[in-house]
């Protein structure tokens, strides 16, 4: 069975509609119901079970399943909160779900499961080793072209087991299969200076690509993330599947980056324009490189202060669908450092990508390189992320920031023009 394609850009309420066609698939059903009318509307039809939809069906953001354990174990134990205020609220629903105050917060998800029939659940329990002996919550998130849904595995207790991450398009199934192999492959290589989550499991059901992980402790003791200890994290992913160097025209990586843009290109919509003058931007930048030599190693590819965690068990760091062998060393450093101010909080975005370029010597003095490297590194990470964004069709997708010729490709051509 084939996963029908969902648009990255529908409105929250119609796009959890759909996912929740492909995750409950018939003979299931699974069906948003209002606050009001949802009331004694669970455990109708066979199988019948209720998930919490926070904080509406109009913008959903987390569902929960309805015990007062797990429901309250979903909300504390899921995901990085923005700011202080947002770690308040989401401590205060976790009181009042742990308390059992549900009819106040929120509209209900309510499905009908026949006996036998196969759902997400089910097929998660298999995959995990644990068949019947789990609840399952999910995370819809915003609107971008790699959006898919996440399923946080409890059990009925409240206890989180782990999350799974569910391919549901050409583009998200392509990152659930790429992050599956990175986890694989830095298995082996046993970090010290950080943690990845373990694979729990692997496997395709309903036409979709699944990957479950086990759930990284983020609920224990934070201690202060040191700038030392973040560059060390780095470096030590930079150098896991070793180190090599050559200049940038010459390296596999300049190649590989026009061909991703070539194909992407090649394949129609709105980014022709942007794509032709990134492409010349590339080669004007390999020309300027000349004869410098460059480091290449790898990259996480997303870190970012929401993707990791430092706590009493090590540094932590999850999201790895983006992890790359054969970047210019130092790209992490850059990423963590520009969408820490375009992100949260909002800045110009133009102005932090040239700035970016200036303060690039400074960002990668741990990884040996000088101002000349550095900033040659910078422009190559700009780069990078335009071909990234018009690769997926993050514009198309409503992303925020997914339109390179507004913000990085001016910023590219700026610091093009000063080598």
């Amino acid at each position: 069975m084939t996963a029908p394609a969902l648009s990255a850009r529908q409105g929250s309420a119609d796009y959890l509609t759909e996912i929740c066609r492909l995750l409950w698939p018939p003979p299931a059903s699974a069906k948003l119901l209002s606050r009001r009318s949802a009331k004694g509307s669970a455990g109708s039809g066979t199988g019948g079970r209720e998930l919490l939809v926070l904080p509406s069906a109009g913008r959903p953001k987390l569902i929960v399943p309805a015990g007062r354990r797990a429901a309250a174990a979903a909300v504390r134990r899921y995901g990085e909160p923005a700011s202080v205020k947002a770690k308040l609220a989401t401590r205060a629903l976790a009181i009042l779900l742990a308390g059992g105050l549900r009819p106040v917060l929120g509209d209900r998800l309510v499905m009908s499961v026949p006996e036998g029939c196969e759902t997400v659940g089910s097929y998660l329990a298999e995959l995990i080793g644990r068949p019947g002996s789990i609840d399952v919550g999910l995370h819809v998130g915003a609107p971008r072209a790699n959006r898919k849904p996440v399923v946080q595995l409890l059990t009925p207790g409240g206890d989180t087991i782990g999350f799974a991450k569910i391919g549901i398009n050409p583009l998200t199934a392509d990152l659930v299969r790429r992050e599956h192999v990175a986890l694989k492959r830095l298995a082996q290589v046993k970090l010290t200076a950080l943690r990845p989550p373990a694979v729990l499991g692997h496997g395709t059901w309903n036409g979709l690509e699944v990957l479950a992980l086990d759930a990284l402790p983020t609920w224990l003791g934070r201690t202060k993330l040191t700038e030392a200890r973040l560059a060390a994290a780095m470096v030590e992913v930079a150098g896991s599947a070793g180190l090599s160097s050559a200049t940038l025209p010459d390296s596999g990586y300049l190649a590989g980056l026009l061909d991703r843009l070539a194909r992407a290109a090649d394949d129609g919509g709105p980014d022709a324009e942007p794509s032709a003058a990134l492409r010349a931007l590339i080669n004007r930048l390999a020309d300027a490189a000349g004869a410098s030599s460059l480091a290449f190693g790898c990259w996480h590819g997303d870190l970012t202060p929401w993707n990791l965690a430092c706590t009493s068990a090590g540094l932590l760091v999850w999201d790895w669908e983006r992890f790359a062998v054969g970047v210019p060393v130092g790209f992490d450093a850059l990423h963590y450092w520009l969408q820490s101010r375009v992100v949260r909080p909002r800045c110009d975005p133009v102005a932090a990508a040239v700035r970016c370029i200036d303060v690039a010597p400074e960002l990668l003095a741990p990884f040996d390189l000088s101002p000349a490297q550095a900033r040659l590194t910078a422009l190559a990470y700009l780069s990078e992320l335009s071909v990234r964004y018009i690769a997926d069709r993050q514009a198309d997708a409503g992303a925020r920031l997914g339109a390179p010729g507004r913000w990085l490709i001016p910023a590219i051509e700026s610091g093009v023009g000063a080598l």
